[in-house]
């Protein structure tokens, strides 16, 4: 199997990171992406601007494969997808040349000629990569090992609060949406709704109040399952990503000045149609009429259909490699106290076999880049056979100001505890006017 090349599926960040350090050891490397270009799911959300700079953007081999060809990194700043993308996703992808082949859709991972349950010689069968093209052909293509850096982009979660969709959430598909809104100007007047606690919910806020700002008579609702805000407003000054601390700065900012109404502990187990409107049910009751628009940005879990046939160990809880899991679990940490997560922790029971990025995070959040990058360094030099380099860790993560997670959020008076300047908890209740009972 050493004569076949390691295949990574997904060209992202993580995917192409594999690769350029694969060849940088002298290993074959394929990545398979079903998208048309580089940074497909990143390009999705081009609009908005990121929280790490520049520097924690772009990886290490990487940059020792771009730089011969007079490309360099931005120093400074804080590129949006789109010129993350633009800016080094592209010429990664270009210089990493046939390496990487678009519109290639991954429909299966095996090994050749066993199922998941055979037993026999298992280890030294190649792996099988099932593909499908844009016109729908199939193709096979045999791998001495495969890297899954494919990501969680495609498959939100719901708005229904126990991870379902809520009754009516399919059929009121027209008036809602799972991503971060870029021009909202065609809501201008409307009721919007916010449903999530994380960054994209805190991004989508801030876009539409600065609409509300121009046009008084657009009404936004931020509706948080917890039963504060605490955590939701981020590590503050204890924050050693400027910009994520921003980011919650102002969304406490259009709180206090009223621009949004924040409305906790709301469970969402219902949407009706009103009079051309939604209606949004919580489970204890309460509810929330004449909404027009609903972006429902509770985070993401991983797709592991296409892995059915390989043996995989997964946390039970998060959806995530099961040797991380403790470590990134948002009951109890945040992103800033997460330590080494190489090829050791990422282990599968398939040898050969490893699921890096945001996927290997399952429904974890705060996945940073810098944490791909540093799992795709060790599974490497893994896969080269430099246990050295693997078995060290290069990870050192800016920390939130936040340690405790969001294992007690629906207590209101728990607002999560802080490392360094956490927030104070601003606790922010129903007003009358959003519901009835």
């Amino acid at each position: 199997m050493s004569e076949l090349p390691i295949v990574v599926i997904g060209a992202g960040p993580q995917g192409l990171a594999a690769a350029a350090h694969l060849s940088e050891r002298g290993l074959e490397a394929v990545v398979l992406e079903r998208g048309e270009g580089p940074g497909a799911a990143v390009s999705e959300w081009g609009h908005v601007r990121l929280f790490s700079a520049w520097p924690e953007l772009v990886d290490g081999a990487a940059r020792r494969l771009l730089e011969p060809t007079g490309w360099r990194a931005p120093a400074s700043g804080y590129p949006t997808g789109a010129e993350w993308v633009g800016g080094y996703l592209a010429p990664l992808s270009a210089a990493l040349g046939d390496r990487v082949r678009y519109a290639t859709t991954v429909t299966g991972v095996s090994r050749r000629g066993s199922d998941k349950v055979v037993d026999g010689g298992r280890d030294t069968r190649p792996f099988v990569i099932h593909t499908t093209d844009a016109n729908g052909d199939e193709s096979r293509l045999l791998a001495g090992a495969v890297i899954d850096a494919s990501g969680t982009w495609g498959l939100p979660n719901p708005a229904g609060a126990d991870g379902y969709p809520a009754r009516g959430e399919a059929k009121a598909s027209d008036r809602i949406s799972y991503r971060i809104p870029d021009d909202v100007s065609t809501l201008a007047g409307t009721h919007v709704v916010v449903v999530g606690a994380g960054h994209s919910a805190a991004h989508a806020v801030l876009r539409l109040t600065e609409l509300a700002r121009r046009e008084p008579a657009t009404r936004v609702t931020w509706l948080l399952r917890r039963g504060n805000v605490a955590n939701v407003l981020g590590g503050g000054a204890g924050d050693e990503l400027p910009e994520r601390a921003a980011l919650g700065s102002r969304a406490r900012n259009v709180i206090e000045s009223g621009l949004v109404d924040v409305v906790t502990g709301y469970r969402v187990t219902e949407f009706r149609r009103d009079a051309g409107a939604l209606t949004i049910v919580a489970e204890d009751g309460r509810e929330i009429s004449g909404v027009s628009q609903v972006f429902a940005l509770t985070g993401f879990r991983p797709d592991t259909s296409i892995l059915r046939e390989l043996r995989i160990d997964l946390d039970p809880v998060l959806d995530a490699v099961a040797g991380i899991a403790a470590e990134i679990d948002p009951n109890i940490h945040s992103c800033g106290s997460v330590s080494a997560t190489g090829a050791r922790q990422l282990a599968q029971p398939e040898p050969g076999f490893f699921i890096v990025g945001a996927k290997s995070y399952g429904r974890a959040p705060t996945f940073l880049a810098l944490t791909g990058y540093e799992q795709v360094r060790s599974v490497t030099a893994h896969l080269a056979g430099d246990h050295a380099a693997a078995a060290r860790n290069d990870l050192v993560l800016p920390a939130t100001g936040v340690c405790g997670g969001s294992g007690d959020f629906d207590s209101a008076g728990s607002g999560g505890g802080g490392c360094c300047a956490a927030p104070s908890v601003l606790q922010v209740g129903l007003r009358p006017a959003l519901a009835t009972s």
